[in-house]
């Protein structure tokens, strides 16, 4: 690396059906080293060759990001080697060849023999809160991942102080570095381009709905939201949510099934609209308009829709969690996990108060965050280079 020249920062890419929120802060996350860390660092994501040119275009027209395809980055390749042999040689060589300063993991382990300073994120610590979500062999891959992470000496990155307690909590021998760095999202100016009126037209909603933008995994505890509907029909009130996102989960590949079961069984099927996987502009587009964003999730490491709520001053009820009232600052509406009762109210209530149709616009303190978020993600990207250099 020449002297002061920008760190180049291996990633590897996270497909956005696979995980909308993984995709959304690593775009964020580039965006505002560029904005507000210009010539630090240089993102170098590294993608498989099968990987979707729709999902790499935005990323590579990010100012400063480099994307590169190698057979190295296809699905789990090399994570034997580095599991078995304590390197991933084919993706070590290609960092090698792209001159790569430090290597950010995101569920993706290059062997504890890596030669570069490696940065491990635990977005959160579900499989451990919420082990019977998991088939057993997920849940101990998965840990078998984080222990193998913690015992390489990998700087581990958080993004909540409740992921920290936990954290500490379930790995109390851990020596490892630990930085908490909070993600804070300012979007792309072309992902505001649409027209929110017309998006709600489009997709034949009425001028007043509450909005979902979450994946269809298990834990996202959709089930609550329909249970929520299903009384407010009973009490004559006529309330629509719209559900966006992948309806894929590796863990129970029948979850959807199951959501909109439940959907059709309770009678809410005009109350309780799916979308599919829609642009982001369009997310951004119903986030915009809606009467609140709803996340009743039975676990969050920080939430990418709460903090794009955030960011436009929508009003949100969110499931009652520990990082949802730190995410939030007193700005959110509660319900338990389990509450649709509370839920419901809460729905009645945010409806009755709304005024409609509106369409909200980037609130003027996102710089402030933004900016924050790059400083201490640089901050653990130093600790982690001075960590390796002992």
């Amino acid at each position: 690396m020449k002297v002061g020249a920008p760190l180049r920062l291996a990633f590897t890419h996270i497909p956005r059906r696979l995980w909308a929120g993984g995709y959304n802060y690593q775009s964020n996350l580039f965006a505002a080293l560029g904005k507000f860390r210009p010539g630090e660092f240089t993102p170098v994501l590294f993608a498989g060759t099968g990987n979707d040119d729709a999902d790499l275009a935005p990323l590579a027209a990010i100012a400063g990001v480099e994307v590169v395809r190698s057979p190295a980055f296809e699905g789990r390749a090399g994570l034997a080697a580095a599991m078995a042999l304590g390197l991933d040689r084919a993706a070590a060589a290609e960092f090698r060849t792209h001159r790569i300063d430090a290597v950010f993991e995101s569920a993706r382990f290059f062997g504890w023999r890596l030669p570069y300073p490696a940065i491990a994120w635990f977005p959160d610590f579900q499989h451990r809160r919420l082990p019977q979500l998991f088939p057993a062999a997920a849940r101990w891959r998965r840990e078998a991942g984080f222990r193998t992470q913690i015992a390489s000496g990998r700087t581990v990155m958080l993004s909540s102080e409740s992921s920290h307690r936990d954290f500490r909590k379930f790995y109390p021998g851990a020596k490892n570095e630990v930085c908490v760095v909070r993600f804070a999202t300012e979007p792309s100016p072309a992902f505001l381009t649409a027209n929110p009126a017309e998006i709600v037209a489009q997709y034949h909603l009425p001028e007043k709905y509450f909005y979902l933008p979450n994946q269809f995994y298990t834990h996202k505890n959709h089930q609550v939201v329909v249970d929520a509907l299903a009384i407010l029909a009973k009490r004559g009130f006529d309330a629509v949510v719209c559900a966006s996102g992948s309806t894929e989960d590796r863990r129970e590949r029948g979850y959807f099934d199951q959501v909109m079961e439940r959907v059709r069984s309770r009678g809410v099927e005009k109350r309780f609209i799916h979308l599919g996987m829609i642009p982001l502009s369009h997310v951004y587009a119903l986030l915009r308009a809606c009467a609140a964003l709803i996340n009743p999730s039975r676990s969050e490491g920080w939430s990418t829709t709460v903090e794009e709520a955030k960011s436009f001053g929508v009003p949100m009820i969110l499931s009652d969690l520990d990082v949802h009232r730190e995410q939030a600052i007193g700005t959110a509406s509660y319900f338990g996990t389990d509450d649709a009762v509370a839920l419901a109210d809460h729905l009645m209530r945010t409806f009755e108060d709304s005024e409609g149709p509106v369409v909200r616009n980037l609130l003027p303190d996102q710089d402030v965050r933004v900016a924050a978020f790059a400083t201490d993600f640089a901050k653990t990207v130093r600790l982690a280079m001075q960590a390796r250099l002992g």
